[in-house]
């Protein structure tokens, strides 16, 4: 990874058209009041981004889906033609159009992509895929591994770009508690699955946020990260980067990818190199994933 300042953004947005039964903002939608501040913060913090002269690396983290939204699109695209933003990534289902990113720059603008079988047909998911591919787009291809979906997830494998790599998140519910044949399983599709399948002990220890990443609200308002809820100052102060440091974490365990990616000892650049913000390995190793867990 270069020295690019990591930011995952979040604004007002929190309607989704998908209904995933694990998602606590499935079938919200959002009103037009909230869709207007959204889009009034979200134009900020892109002028923002590009008045900046430090390289940045940003990733969207909507709690809906904000591709279906054509003024997120059209921000992607604005974003990755700046020299300066070495990424612009976001977390998408996938269900918008995608033909607008042939007019991105695809050697920044980058999809965090999920797959939720129930609410979309898997052929028309895995065209969508193909298309970036086609494109040259960056990319990595995800899904949560309920049990009833395990058969869905190989097919999935099965018809994915062989380069494409598919990660597999723990359900949030039974992370820790998968049987020793279903972690098998889905470490045959996703080598580093066991990385997920467990809480971090994250308190004390080193971590990226709050010096080189960081978490920013539509208002400007930075944390450390999404699961620290302590401001640490607000990015459009003129002061602001004083503000970064190096920071141990003062949570007991971390479960999330966007969380303990960022420990220093995890060493999850090196795994992922340049696709780290949008979670698209460099290494997709089994023997590495369980050394990393052995060393830690």
């Amino acid at each position: 990874m270069s020295g690019a300042l990591t930011i995952l953004w979040r604004g007002s947005l929190s309607g989704c058209n998908y209904a995933c039964p694990y998602c606590p903002f499935a079938k919200r939608k959002d009103s037009r009041t909230t869709l207007a501040a959204d889009r009034a913060e979200l134009e900020r913090f892109a002028d923002w981004a590009l008045s900046q002269t430090s390289p940045l690396s940003i990733l969207f983290t909507p709690w809906g889906e904000a591709l279906i939204r054509r003024y997120y699109r059209d921000t992607i695209i604005r974003l990755s033609h700046a020299p300066h933003i070495e990424t612009v990534a976001i977390q998408t289902n996938l269900s918008g159009p995608v033909s607008w990113i042939a007019e991105a720059d695809r050697a920044s603008a980058a999809f965090w992509a999920t797959y939720h079988p129930g609410e979309t047909d898997r052929a028309r998911f895995v065209a969508k895929i193909r298309a970036l591919h086609a494109m040259g787009a960056r990319y990595s291809v995800g899904v949560v591994a309920l049990r009833v979906h395990f058969d869905e997830i190989e097919r999935l494998r099965a018809e994915l770009p062989a380069t494409a790599y598919l990660w597999i998140n723990a359900e949030e519910s039974i992370q820790g508690c998968y049987t020793d044949s279903e972690i098998e399983r889905l470490a045959a599709i996703d080598p580093l699955f066991e990385l997920n399948n467990r809480a971090w002990p994250s308190q004390g220890r080193s971590c990226a946020t709050g010096e080189t990443v960081i978490s920013v609200r539509g208002d400007g308002e930075a944390r450390r990260c999404h699961f620290v809820d302590t401001p640490i100052g607000n990015i459009y102060d003129p002061d602001f980067r004083q503000r970064l440091a190096p920071r141990a974490c003062p949570k007991p365990s971390c479960n999330c990818h966007i969380g303990y990616s960022h420990l220093k000892e995890l060493g999850f650049g090196a795994l992922f190199g340049a696709g780290l913000v949008e979670r698209r390995a460099a290494v997709r190793s089994r023997a590495e994933a369980l050394s990393r867990i052995s060393a830690f």
